[in-house]
């Protein structure tokens, strides 16, 4: 560091000794001392104990450099208040730096530390340390004494366990101890009332820790560890939670008593061992993100779980069982008529859902509409029966129906009651026996997601280019030889056009034009161009080969 930077509260600047005529505003040296030092991304060695002569500093960041010790001078520095000596080969720290009155950030991550001083605890203003991708084997009890600290970054360390003092941080917001070898949690962690967001990733957990008093907390993140079980009572203790992250464990079960975190807006379960999910799961209000994949799920098929977490949300739903509604359900009663007894009214009434699927019916029951009664139905879920033709009672929900889903049925043709639903936002048709849909379907203007796979078409049906609100149109196995990229261009919104496993000999260069697309599958068709390897490039490399072919 040049010996004037140590100097500028002292020496008079070089541009006052040539121009005299200074007046007493003007003289900026007079009138402040230097607060900020920045001197990070250099090669410093060391620094220079003149450190003290500015005594004013409030900042000192000299991360990123080559320094392997620091000076005893920083315990002068009564006004520091931000000390980022990250990204050095530091082995150890002078005592003098213990002395600090107004220090609130302590920046110490990627050295060389193997242990850190007894006495930090005497940093008691200190509100954020971080001493993260160190190789630190042990954590300083006087660590207790930090009651003011809000950030405590200990990952990436070779931690065995951490002392149960930690509970005594009662401002501690956020603990990070990803990256140990942490076998367990002192349950005394479990007072620390202020936490909200822990972090606990690649350890060697067994089980999730018990929380019972961090009622704030709002994100657990404890992926990559060996937790086999998830017990109900301790998840009851987290109902704060907004973010759970198991990813990468060997959970074999999730247990029904999830559903008590009903803030729940993300949650990520992949890579584990489970094998089915209670249908509940997708009666969480705020759950906006679900990871399913990794495991061997029976009960959900594999292409459900590439759709996302609304689609998978949605089939979960439209599973929860009669039985599945909970106490608030109706009982049957001498007075309810044998058929109704099956129709879920908690589901109509909670969810707004209308469901009677997996029953291998040839039609819908009446009593099935009946029970909706003036309860406004949002959702239909018919799929999995025998169904030959559109239930022609389910006009009678044309004013609040939005998500229709009858897959997996016998359908050959749709009749025009379904083209009344103008409020239809998604329709699922997937798996029937259909050949053509009819044109009154241009009526459906706010229908965004159609799935028309494995079905028997052989033309792309010409209603879709009428629909400006499609952002999914999903027509993989079925027959379609050609397709209008010039009409599709037309569809502004549509985001994901699926037509894998049809008869298209080729693919028109002007489909690359759709800039809208986000997401195009066209393997398992016969045509030679684009070939497979550029197909797994993915949709931008295929639309920029396609445009690369339009004739000039």
């Amino acid at each position: 560091v040049p010996e004037h930077v140590w100097r500028i509260n002292l020496d008079v600047p070089e541009e006052a000794q040539q121009n005299l005529s200074f007046n007493s505003a003007d003289r900026w040296w007079e009138q402040t001392d230097l607060t900020k030092l920045i001197l990070a991304s250099n090669k410093l060695q060391s620094l220079s104990e003149d450190v003290q002569l500015l005594p004013a500093l409030t900042t000192l960041d000299v991360h990123d450099n080559q320094l392997t010790s620091l000076p005893s001078a920083l315990g002068q520095l009564e006004n520091l208040q931000k000390l980022d000596v990250s990204h050095n080969k530091l082995r150890s720290l002078p005592e003098e730096l213990l002395q600090l009155p107004r220090l609130r950030s302590l920046l110490l991550q990627h050295n060389e530390l193997s242990q850190l001083p007894e006495g930090l605890g005497q940093l008691l203003t200190l509100e954020e340390l971080d001493v993260s991708n160190n190789q630190l084997t042990a954590i300083p009890s006087s660590f207790a004494l930090l009651v003011n600290l809000v950030r405590l970054n200990l990952a990436c360390n070779q931690l065995k366990e951490l002392p149960a003092d930690l509970s005594a941080m009662k401002s501690l917001r956020q603990l990070d101890c990803t990256k140990n070898y942490l076998e367990t949690v002192p349950p005394k962690l479990a007072t620390m009332a202020s936490l909200e967001q822990l972090y606990l990733r690649k350890n060697k957990l067994r089980s999730l820790p018990e929380l019972p008093s961090c009622k704030l907390l709002k994100e657990l993140h404890a992926g990559e560890n060996q937790i086999e079980v998830l017990n109900a009572e301790d998840l009851k203790q987290l109902s704060s939670l907004c973010v759970l992250e198991l990813r990468d464990n060997k959970i074999k079960a999730v247990p029904e008593e999830i559903t008590v975190l009903q803030k729940l807006e993300r949650l990520d379960l992949a890579n584990n061992d489970i094998s089915r999910l209670p249908y509940t799961l997708g009666n969480l209000p705020q759950l906006k993100f679900l990871a399913l994949e990794g495991n061997p799920l029976r009960t959900i098929r594999r292409d459900l779980l590439q759709k996302g977490t609304q689609e998978l949300l949605k089939y979960l739903r439209s599973r929860i069982q009669d039985d599945g509604g909970g106490p608030s359900e109706e009982p049957v009663t001498a007075m309810t008529l044998p058929s109704q007894a099956k129709v879920n009214t908690h589901a109509i009434t909670t969810l707004k859902l209308l469901e009677y699927s997996d029953k291998q019916a040839a039609e819908i029951p009446q009593a099935v509409f009946d029970a909706v009664g003036t309860n406004p139905v949002t959702s239909v879920n018919f799929s999995r029966n025998q169904l030959r033709e559109i239930p022609p009672r389910l006009v009678e929900l044309k004013d609040s129906v939005c998500d229709v889903s009858l897959g997996f049925n016998r359908i050959s043709s749709l009749s025009s009651e379904l083209c009344l639903l103008q409020k239809l936002t998604h329709l699922d048709l997937r798996n029937n026996v259909l050949t053509a849909l009819p044109e009154e379907m241009e009526a459906l203007k706010r229908l965004h997601t159609i799935n028309l796979a494995f079905n028997r078409f052989k033309e792309f049906p010409s209603v879709l280019y009428h629909l400006p609100a499609l952002e999914s149109i999903l027509l993989s196995n079925n027959q379609v030889g050609s397709i209008d990229p010039v009409r599709l261009r037309g569809l502004d919104r549509l985001g994901t056009l699926d037509l894998q496993n049809n008869d298209l000999l080729q693919v028109p260069p002007e489909l690359g034009n759709c800039e809208s697309l986000r997401t195009l599958l066209l393997e398992g068709n016969p045509f030679r161009t684009p070939r497979a390897a550029l197909l797994a490039k993915g949709t931008a490399a295929v639309l920029e080969y396609l445009r690369s072919r339009i004739p000039s």
